[in-house]
């Protein structure tokens, strides 16, 4: 290009064209008035446009910019009669893309539209007309303007709802009472709609409400204690004690859902709102249906409608119940489940004990529909003292056990007479509840209702014979089995226990006998009333104490004191040296004869035993 060509001012050339005979000046301000004739625009924004044309793809919308926006044609499937000039809602997503064109949505400008309109709603507390669209865990899925909110089942109305099928597909009005813009969630309402039409309905029933008020309801839910029922707007408690006189496990025995009932008002509490009804007191209470002819001593049936710890209760009449003790169950004197005898639904018959119609209670035995055991006429023949018998231990206690011998009869057994030879400290060391155990009767009182029995009895005493096989002064074979801080407590032959003063435990080498040892003993003192029996070991190497001697001769005492003074005195006067001598040695020859007959029949008795 020649120099002359770069020093040309084509600005003073004349144009053809449009502008071209306008300065650079001149072209700014022109610009700036076109620009002064269009919107400004910011991106993410809903705004309103003109539908300038139409395609099969794509609407043209004019929106006031320096260009037209695109909108896809498919954003606008719900207006099959859009048409150029018809005004719409856009959001603008982008103001220049790569090909310098406006880009716009019409679906984003629903959902924002929607989101404003929602926001809307719950600020103004607006009512909203949506659609049920589908069912979901929990409640609906209601559209309200094109956004998907949960309506719960608890909200859908006043009363609980349990098929919800029944709402889809159908409009409802509902209020916004939730929205959580972090997961974009609404939560909507119909019931609020509801309740605020029921306040006045609500606050005219209670205003008028009153003690003994009869009125109709609906029941809408039934728990185990109870029902609810809607009054009309209010709801109030039926318990489950005042559905009916007779006693039911669940008001669906003789209630269901949605069944109208009369009620009448027991009480109320205006300030809480809570209102008790009853329906049982609309009727006459039974007990005024009881006949005439029952009362103590008469017979009565009915069925079992409740098990206790402490008895059963006998319905005689729906609402008319009798209670049967434990006790009034059987005539055995020791308490029992009363599951053991009866169970909930059995029939059963059963006397009248106490009749109290002014209280409206009774109660009531089965135990007098049999003949009470201690009044039969063959007790005194049967139990009599001496006779024998087998029976079941029942109860232990500190002074001897109880045996029940038949259903009503128990016996004492006192610890004392359950063994000749064991000293028993407490009956479980002999036997244990449950257990079968032999008995002679010992003692009968028919009037006071009292056997004392005996198990001991049952042997001939062997302490008679323990008397001539431990004189005072025989030598036994013992083994130490316990001590305690006095005494040392010895197994002599036999099976019975023997004592030996701590002392009296001293060897010939001066050392102390421990447990365990078995050593030889001399009878000291011998207690047949007491049942015990004194030994030392110290004795068999020493001489006999003052004491002993003494002790020795107490049983030649006794039998001297049993024969008659008379006898006593003539034999003395006409008695010789010799003739001394010669009983002396008599008496000897006997009580050995004696001791080794003892000792025999011990040795026998323990072999049987075995």
């Amino acid at each position: 290009m020649s120099n002359k060509q770069k020093d040309f001012d084509w600005d003073q050339v004349d144009g053809k064209g449009f502008g071209g005979n306008y300065s650079a000046e001149q072209k700014k301000q022109m610009e700036a008035a076109i620009e002064a004739t269009l919107n400004s625009v910011t991106e993410k924004e809903v705004v309103k446009g003109i539908v300038v044309s139409k395609t099969d793809r794509e609407v043209i919308v004019n929106i006031g910019f320096k260009s037209d926006g695109l909108v896809s044609a498919s954003e606008f499937r719900d207006m099959p009669d859009l048409k150029a000039g018809d005004e719409v809602e856009v959001y603008i997503e982008n103001q220049e893309d790569s090909n310098g064109q406006l880009i716009l949505s019409r679906k984003l400008a629903k959902v924002m539209g929607a989101w404003i309109n929602i926001e809307r709603a719950l600020e103004e507390d607006t009512i909203i007309n949506g659609f049920v669209k589908r069912r979901t865990k929990g409640g609906l899925i209601v559209d309200i303007f094109g956004i998907e909110a949960f309506l719960p089942g608890s909200q859908i109305d006043v009363k609980p709802i349990r098929d919800f099928d029944i709402f889809v597909g159908k409009n409802m009005e509902v209020k916004v009472v939730k929205i959580n813009h972090t997961n974009d969630n609404v939560v909507v309402s119909h019931k609020v709609l509801i309740e605020k039409d029921l306040e006045e309905q609500r606050q005219l029933i209670l205003n008028n409400l009153d003690k003994g008020q009869v009125l109709e309801g609906v029941i809408k839910n039934m728990t185990n204690f109870g029902v609810f029922i809607d009054l009309g707007g209010v709801d109030g408690l039926l318990h489950i004690t005042d559905i009916s006189w007779g006693r039911i496990n669940h008001p669906q025995e003789v209630l269901k859902l949605d069944q109208k009932i009369q009620v009448v008002v027991l009480d109320f509490d205006e300030n809480k709102k809570r209102i008790s009804l009853g329906m049982k007191q609309l009727q006459a209470h039974p007990w005024e249906a009881l006949a005439a002819d029952v009362e103590v001593g008469s017979k009565v049936k009915g069925k079992i409608v409740n098990v206790a710890d402490y008895g059963a209760f006998l319905e005689v009449l729906p609402g008319v119940e009798g209670l049967i003790h434990v006790s009034e169950m059987s005539w055995s004197q020791h308490l029992r489940n009363p599951q053991d005898f009866l169970k909930v639904g059995d029939e059963m018959e059963a006397v009248v004990l106490t009749l109290d119609r002014a209280e409206r209670k009774m109660s009531l035995g089965i135990k007098q529909l049999t003949e009470d055991p201690w009044t039969k006429t063959d007790l005194l023949s049967k139990y009599a003292v001496g006779t024998k018998h087998k029976g079941t231990v029942r109860n232990l206690t500190n002074f001897g056990l109880f045996l029940e011998l038949e259903e009503g009869i128990d016996g004492l057994v006192h610890v004392s007479d359950l063994s000749w030879t064991k000293k028993i400290k407490h009956p479980s060391e002999f036997v244990k509840v449950g257990d079968s155990l032999d008995v002679i009767v010992i003692e009968l009182d028919a009037d006071n209702r009292r056997l004392a029995l005996g198990h001991k009895q049952l042997e001939e005493n062997p302490w008679d014979t323990f008397e001539s096989v431990f004189t005072v002064g025989s030598s036994h074979k013992a083994t130490i089995i316990s001590k305690n801080d006095k005494m040392a407590v010895l197994e002599l032959p036999y099976g019975i226990e023997g004592l030996s003063p701590l002392k009296q435990l001293t060897k010939a080498d001066e050392s102390v006998a421990e447990v365990g040892e078995a050593l030889d003993f001399i009878v000291t003192e011998f207690q047949k009333d007491d049942r015990k029996i004194i030994l030392s070991h110290t004795r068999t190497f020493t001489a006999p104490t003052a004491e002993e001697t003494a002790a020795a001769a107490k049983p030649e005492k006794k039998k001297a004191a049993a024969k008659s003074s008379e006898k006593t005195t003539v034999t003395a006067e006409k008695s010789t040296m010799g003739d001394i001598g010669a009983l002396s040695a008599l008496k000897e020859q006997m009580e050995g004869a004696e001791r080794a007959q003892a000792i025999k029949k011990l040795e026998k008795k323990s072999k049987k035993a075995e």
